[in-house]
């Protein structure tokens, strides 16, 4: 059975859904006012593979990744570049959907923006006030009243005593305890803002993955996601607005990836220390970069650094090389051992390193076969699938092998070497075919003699 650890119990727990054999996700997507980083891009990679592989077990999955488009960092950046905010979210959204796509990452059954889901904000807004949660301040500004809601802190563990002491009004707030989050934030000058029955302005951050998570998949819903550095105070804000609004539990399973580090610090733009998705696909290949996020637990920390992405590059190139030869086939009963091991290491809250090595078992039994490529096919058609079940392993492998040029030689120009060294060895011309076998090996390009046919690959 399908373990996944829950952050709120902190334990894993048996997976059961809702509904039966029915599966309703939520993970809090970008806001977009800058390209995606690695952290963004392991959100992404880890809650494709986790629905991939929901979907894989038979589960009929509804997968809904939100989009922030109104919010203090994006009014920022729009006044820093002088530039519409409307033109600087769109142009961000497709960068973001270019990065996802360049990883592999399936688009999610919807895509709620903040600004297209107001009308059921306002209404939640008003419903927390008319319950007393929430109350209108001096300013114009609505806030969340914390202590009216009894279980606060219960995902983050943290109790109010200890959050009182970090606490703190900021100039402009008029809040009636320094506990108290903003739900709506009153017009400023030239900034956006929508009318309300407490005046005009705009939603606070929280609120708008409430409004948005529950008008897309209901009041109480099986799994929502995030990073690490969402869930307080973020997702505790969400689940004291959504349970206060509604009555009903939230959320069953919260999910949280941990933090890509550099330095053994965690990555993020506010420090400077980040890549951004595009820089790291200019170095490596988009698929290696997502075997690089897979090849750690998703809840552990993932170091950053050249030597783990050429590792990973090293570990997706043996994979590819066992495919190489291999004609398609369909699958055989010799695969039900690793179909088994696999799935078991993904119910154990998605183990994906468990299940990379079932990938490397397979692939060593194929080499065992080595020439007898009939009996290693079907081996080879059940790497295939279960990788795919990971989003790896979907190209064709001599594609792969060949890799891009960078700033080495070209395709073409490979070609051309490669040519005339047949030639060489076609006139038995050894001196000169191994001259040309070393200087394509010193850029980095190893050839593979089988009979008269040469093969070539990138190292």
């Amino acid at each position: 059975m399908l373990q996944i650890y829950n952050s709120f119990s902190r334990q894993k727990e048996a997976f059961t859904p809702i509904a039966p054999g029915q599966v309703r996700l939520y993970v809090c997507g970008m806001t977009v006012y800058d390209y995606c980083h690695l952290g963004h891009a392991r959100v992404m990679v880890v809650f494709d593979m986790v629905a991939r592989y929901l979907r894989d077990r038979g589960f009929k999955v509804t997968y809904i990744r939100n989009i922030t488009d109104i919010d203090d960092k994006i009014i920022n950046r729009a006044k820093e570049n002088g530039e519409d905010i409307g033109a600087l979210t769109a142009r961000f959204i497709q960068a973001m959907n270019e990065d996802a796509h360049a990883l592999g990452v399936l688009p999610p059954d919807a895509e709620p923006r903040a600004t297209q889901h107001m009308p059921h904000i306002l209404e939640m807004i008003g419903t927390l006030l008319e319950k007393g949660y929430a109350y209108p301040a001096k300013n114009g500004d609505v806030y969340y009243r914390v202590r009216q809601f009894k279980p606060y802190g219960a995902l983050s563990g943290k109790t109010l005593d200890e959050l009182k002491i970090g606490a703190r009004v900021e100039v402009g707030e008029a809040k009636d305890d320094p506990l108290d989050f903003v739900l709506w934030k009153a017009a400023k000058p030239g900034e956006p803002q929508w009318d309300s029955a407490w005046g005009p302005g705009r939603p606070g951050w929280h609120i708008e993955c409430s409004a948005m998570s529950t008008e897309c998949l209901g009041s109480h819903f099986d799994i929502h996601g995030g990073g690490m550095d969402l869930k307080f105070p973020h997702h505790e804000n969400e689940i004291a607005q959504s349970e206060a609004a509604t009555g009903e539990p939230f959320v069953n399973t919260w999910m949280h990836v941990g933090f890509v580090q550099l330095d053994k610090e965690k990555m993020s733009k506010s420090l400077g220390n980040f890549f951004t998705v595009r820089e790291v696909l200019k170095r490596f290949e988009p698929e290696v970069v997502r075997y690089f996020i897979l090849g750690s637990h998703y809840r552990s920390p993932l170091d950053y650094s050249d030597d783990t992405l050429q590792g990973a590059k090293s570990a997706l190139t043996r994979l590819y090389l066992a495919l190489k030869d291999l004609t398609p086939a369909r699958e055989g009963g010799a695969s039900a051992t690793y179909e088994e091991k696999f799935q078991a290491a993904m119910d154990d809250d998605f183990n994906t390193p468990g299940a990379l090595a079932v990938l490397f078992e397979l692939t060593r039994d194929i080499n065992k076969l080595g020439a007898d490529g009939a009996a290693a096919a079907p081996l080879g058609a059940t790497l295939r699938r279960l990788g795919g079940v990971l989003g790896l392993l979907q190209s064709d492998p001599r594609m792969f092998l060949r890799g891009s040029a960078d700033d080495s030689l070209s395709d073409a120009q490979i070609e051309v070497l490669v040519a005339k060294r047949s030639e060489a060895r076609r006139n038995k011309n050894w001196g000169e075919s191994d001259r040309l076998r070393d200087e394509l090996k010193a850029q980095g390009v190893i050839l593979e003699d089988t009979g008269s046919q040469t093969t070539w690959r990138r190292q």
